[in-house]
């Protein structure tokens, strides 16, 4: 069963949309699933995330972790974004279940596909930032170990 604020988010998400001339975009998926989530940043010169916006095709739960990690990093730091985990998404969503637990690390993946694209963009390093991957499935088992 969901949450009532997994329900919230996916009947009511925060932050749909996309941001032209976003600051940083980006796009994961996970091809076991066929989910697909795009994050857009808006970032300041003070690389503070002034607004955040999201598009995702997938199952509820994918739409309502896209959803709060929308929520997490808005008005954080770039470094502070960073360290936005899925266990933090689900933990902001009261939990998943287990077989959705992939759908965090999407969000998780597409926060760091989106500060990348901007790292790349103003040739800056983010200290802590590693090159994301296209698609989760292949962190998917890993995580899946943990839970």
């Amino acid at each position: 069963m969901y949450s009532e604020k997994v329900m919230d988010h996916f009947n009511n998400p925060r932050n749909m949309g996309e941001i032209e001339n976003a600051s940083g975009v980006g796009t994961v998926g996970n091809a076991k699933c066929g989910d697909i989530m795009r994050m857009y940043l808006d970032i300041d010169d003070n690389n503070v995330i002034q607004d955040v916006k999201f598009k995702t095709f997938g199952c509820g739960a994918a739409v309502a972790t896209s959803s709060m990690a929308t929520e997490l990093v808005k008005g954080k730091t770039v470094q502070e974004a960073l360290e936005v985990t899925n266990k933090a998404v689900m933990e902001a969503l009261d939990g998943l279940p287990p077989v959705k637990v992939h759908c965090s690390l999407l969000a998780e993946e597409a926060i760091h596909a989106a500060l990348w694209d901007y790292a790349e963009k103003n040739n800056i390093t983010i200290e802590g930032l590693e090159k994301p991957v296209n698609d989760i499935s292949e962190k998917e088992e890993e995580v899946e170990e943990e839970y």
